[in-house]
């Protein structure tokens, strides 16, 4: 009987360890933008942030609506800003979503 609760342990430990990666925060770096006056992609407000990487290729992170991305939108709305965020990354279907922890200008010129 021990044995198979330590293997059931094992299993679940590992399995604990392996969701926690996938949830790990991320850092971003890129362009902010809103979803609808910048992007015509929606009806509704919502921040975005386009990132590029070394070779040249964008990807677009619309960040899913809550306080930390709700206070920060007047700052992308009516215009492209450098940005970093830290957050979650998620799919949905061919969307990347990121739920953000902290927005912030990027001062660095």
């Amino acid at each position: 009987m021990k044995p198979i609760v330590s293997l059931i342990a094992c299993a679940l430990a590992f399995t604990l360890s392996t969701a926690a990666k996938a949830a790990e925060e991320k850092e971003l770096k890129g362009e902010g933008m809103c979803l609808k006056c910048e992007l015509k992609k929606s009806d509704k407000c919502q921040n975005a942030i386009r990132v590029k990487d070394k070779d040249g290729k964008e990807t677009l992170y619309i960040l899913e609506k809550n306080k930390v991305s709700d206070d920060f939108h007047s700052n992308v709305c009516g215009g492209v800003k450098k940005v970093v965020a830290k957050g979650t990354v998620k799919k949905d279907g061919e969307k990347n979503i990121l739920v953000a922890s902290k927005i912030e200008l990027d001062e660095k010129k």
